[in-house]
């Protein structure tokens, strides 16, 4: 990619960032459910919450449109090139930085380490392939997991506001356990194996898959916490009386 290539590449990122921002400050004027105006540590986490919700909802259905309007992109996963992949990977990218500080300037780092995290590695992930122009297919398909997120976060912000339907948040968790196989694990398990098996361990190459690996092994230890909290609450420990008001956790 060219100067300019890279310029306006960095204009939408920085776009995106802009509008992470009106989505938070438009957050901030929405009503909040009593269970959370009561408990102050909960304001910033369910904003923060409703952000993330419109990334997922947006990035999630952005991702899977595009690989099903153009198939053909998942036969050359390395060099396979979009424009409407392209312009989801800026996007998303923007988002991970908007959140980042909205993590950092809220004084959340120490509850939200997890997220800085994962946010540091999909940050640097994502420029490398907006720079390259390479593994763009990749990133549309780790992009599926926006689809899983969607109920995911339906899920914690059902926990936050203690909704008062049962059955709505029980019908929330068997939806939200199929996605995250279909949208998470099955995605994240294909391109670990594309990875390990067609990709050269060198440069580029090396580096991603050294964040797919981590990515992996966050993501069997955010599976084991959702099927303990939500399936096996008897194998929980730990968890009685800790405040989580303010933490920002993928799964609790």
């Amino acid at each position: 990619m060219g100067p300019g290539g890279r310029a306006a590449s960095a204009a939408l990122v920085g776009g995106s960032v802009a509008i992470f921002g009106a989505l938070r400050r438009l957050a901030l004027a929405l009503p909040r459910p009593a269970a959370v105006r009561s408990r102050p540590g909960r304001v910033w986490r369910w904003r923060n919450l409703l952000v993330s919700f419109a990334h997922s909802v947006l990035a999630g259905l952005w991702a899977l449109f595009s690989l099903w309007h153009s198939p053909e992109l998942l036969s050359d996963i390395q060099d396979g090139y979009s424009v409407s992949g392209h312009l989801l990977v800026c996007f998303s990218s923007g988002y991970f930085i908007h959140d980042t500080l909205d993590i950092i300037f809220n004084h959340q780092s120490r509850s939200s380490w997890e997220y800085l995290v994962h946010h540091a590695m999909a940050i640097s992930a994502f420029v490398s392939l907006i720079i390259t122009g390479r593994f763009l297919v990749a990133a549309m398909l780790l992009l599926l997991v926006e689809v899983s997120n969607i109920f995911l976060t339906v899920r914690m912000l059902m926990k936050m506001s203690n909704v008062p339907s049962p059955a709505l948040y029980e019908a929330n968790k068997y939806i939200n356990l199929v996605m995250y196989f279909a949208f998470r694990l099955a995605p994240q398990a294909y391109l670990t194996w594309y990875f390990l098996r067609y990709v050269e361990v060198q440069g580029q190459g090396a580096f991603l898959t050294a964040n797919l690996l981590l990515l992996d092994a966050m993501i069997l230890m955010y599976f084991s916490r959702l099927l303990r909290s939500d399936f096996f609450p008897s194998l929980r420990k730990g968890s009685a009386g800790r405040d989580v008001d303010g933490e920002k956790f993928l799964i609790d």
